[in-house]
């Protein structure tokens, strides 16, 4: 009796096309929000250190904020919702954010290039290129184990 209730809590499959979709859609959040940061701080004559810590603020912002809209919209309540997007997102964001802002703060020039530089563009497009890459396969990890968007995907029906 104890193994038939088991057998059918195991986590959803984890296949690469529902990490990507995944990723995706945490790449969208993030990448809203990071440009958002980054105008707005480069447009105000910030240092590197504001612009960088409201550019990662933005991101989990607006990555949350998409993951919100798609539960709220199934009609759970605002308070369940956002523990779900915590718990779906916060690592992936995390991920993302690491290694996008790393390859920014570690290519030459690219904390300094400003919105009308090629650098500024090119800089911010390949380190979220790469973040996605490093990320995809952590939303899969998480979402093998039932973590993840795993936990959002009940509310997508």
């Amino acid at each position: 009796m104890q193994h038939e209730t088991h057998a059918h809590h195991h986590p959803p499959a984890a296949t690469w096309a529902m990490a990507v979709q995944a990723t995706l859609h945490c790449l969208t959040g993030c990448a809203i929000g990071e440009v958002l940061g980054m105008v707005i701080g480069t447009a105000l004559g910030w240092g590197n250190l504001p612009t960088t810590v409201l550019a990662i603020a933005l991101a989990f912002v607006f990555g949350y904020s998409l993951t919100l809209r798609g539960i709220l919209k199934a009609g759970l309540g605002f308070r369940a919702a956002f523990r779900v997007a915590l718990a779906a997102d916060t690592l992936s964001i995390a991920v993302m954010e690491l290694i996008d802002n790393g390859v920014i703060v570690l290519w030459p020039d690219a904390m300094d290039a400003q919105l009308a530089d090629v650098l500024f563009w090119a800089s911010l497009a390949i380190s979220l290129v790469i973040a996605f890459a490093v990320t995809t396969p952590v939303n899969k990890w998480m979402i093998g184990r039932g973590k993840g968007h795993a936990v959002v995907h009940q509310y997508h029906h």
